[in-house]
């Protein structure tokens, strides 16, 4: 959320980038409930003035005279007038504010200069690549059908039991994916970043406050019964950590590496990578989350800290990959910049997304209402940032295909082998 001043004094740089962003929100009627609002609170406090006049003029008296009763019963009137027009005025109040409320979760955020503007993936940018795309002197094999011949994932089997876009892991596949995620968390632990495991039930205001709602509702899963949700990443639990505190600045950046089942409907996905380990409703990740003081310079050397640790674990893993700038339209909402970390994945030929590192400004926060103290006393809105770490299964589609040998084996990361016990698999764990 937008501080509504600034949303004021710069309405025509909110209006381009709700345009960039391919958003659609009534600004001038979002400018006329803000303007309709601050009167109503005027009129109010004006009213309420009075009336706290009127009855401190209401003073007990000795003795009851016709003339003083006359007087008193005037005052009185007078005040029930007005706690009636105070309660006519707030209920007004109550709907102006209702409605300004909810146009106000619907402005979106204000891209970065660097931020290149386009309306779909052809504005992105590629930004750096690194790593050798691997040659294969054989046809190599998509990684669903590698893990059906080394017996890694049961699909058919998963579909069963969950429905679609459901899967069991098996096998070194399991050991594996166990092995990259505690390695991210411990490398990151090791860098000083706090380690948490978060909650994937969620209340609702966690998801308001990370920008996930009003705009993503259809992707998000409820419990009606208990009326929680579950979570599609931890950044929705870990940024709302500190909701309705106020830090330290002394303490400031908090840095978090978190580990957390992810839950994702997938419901605007329809027709797209229907097979294989892809795009599913369940899967894990460790997600990195910073609360920064607010300081943009300080932010923006926070979120190139991100994109660096998420380099480092594809470096460590030796898989190919390039980092994208993501364009206006192809930014979320609350995001002041992204980057999109893409791994080269030989069945599609092309890179595909694994991490996405993001740059929020105060836009999480002021919905969460995370605050700090400054050494001079000011209380301030903090900055908010996250970036995926490792997800997974997404990131053993690149391990599987990248690492295939000729004779239907996989070659183990040479940083994971001790995890594994073995440094290739092959059939028969």
């Amino acid at each position: 959320m937008l501080d509504i001043k600034f949303i004021r004094e710069n309405i025509e740089i909110i209006k381009k980038a709700a345009k960039d962003k391919n958003r659609e929100v009534d600004l001038d009627r979002l400018l006329d409930l803000d303007e309709k609002r601050r009167r109503l609170i005027g009129e109010i406090e004006k009213l309420r003035a009075e009336r706290n006049k009127t009855s401190d003029s209401i003073k007990p008296v000795t003795s009851v005279t016709s003339i003083n009763k006359e007087i008193i019963n005037k005052q009185r009137d007078e005040g029930k007038r007005l706690k009636e027009e105070i309660r006519k005025l707030e209920d007004e109040l109550k709907t102006v504010e209702k409605e300004f409320n909810d146009l106000m979760l619907l402005v979106p955020n204000v891209p970065d200069k660097s931020v290149p503007i386009g309306k779909d993936a052809t504005g992105n940018v590629e930004m750096k690549k690194w790593g050798e795309i691997p040659k294969f002197d054989f046809i190599p094999l998509d990684h669903i059908t590698l893990a059906k011949k080394l017996d890694l994932v049961d699909f058919e089997r998963g579909a069963k039991i969950g429905g679609f876009r459901t899967y069991f892991l098996k096998n070194e596949a399991a050991v594996l994916e166990m092995s990259v995620l505690f390695y991210t968390f411990q490398k990151l632990a090791k860098k000083g970043y706090i380690p948490i495991i978060a909650p994937s039930l969620v209340k609702e205001f966690t998801l308001f406050g990370s920008g996930q709602f009003p705009w993503g509702r259809e992707e998000v899963y409820r419990i009606e019964k208990d009326d929680l949700y579950l979570a599609g990443t931890a950044e929705v639990p870990v940024t709302a950590y500190f909701s309705n505190e106020i830090l330290n600045e002394k303490d400031l950046p908090k840095k978090f590496v978190a580990f957390s089942p992810c839950f994702r409907r997938e419901a605007g996905s329809y027709g797209k990578d229907t097979k294989g380990l892809y795009r599913l409703h369940q899967f894990n990740k460790v997600e990195q989350v910073i609360i920064s003081k607010n300081d943009y310079d300080l932010s923006i050397t926070c979120h190139e800290e991100l994109l660096v640790n998420s380099e480092e674990i594809l470096q460590d893993l030796k898989l190919p990959y390039r980092v994208m700038l993501m364009c206006t339209g192809e930014m979320g909402e609350p995001q002041v910049k992204k980057y999109d970390i893409e791994t080269w994945m030989p069945s599609r030929n092309m890179y595909g997304e694994t991490m996405s590192n993001s740059f929020m400004g105060d836009f999480q926060t002021r919905r969460l209402n995370i605050r700090y103290r400054t050494d001079k006393g000011e209380v301030k809105f903090a900055h908010s940032l996250n970036n995926t770490a490792v997800a997974s299964p997404r990131i053993l589609i690149a391990i599987l295909e990248n690492y295939q040998q000729k004779d239907g084996s996989v070659l183990v990361p040479e940083v994971l082998r001790e995890f594994l016990g073995k440094e290739k698999i092959s059939r028969g764990f």
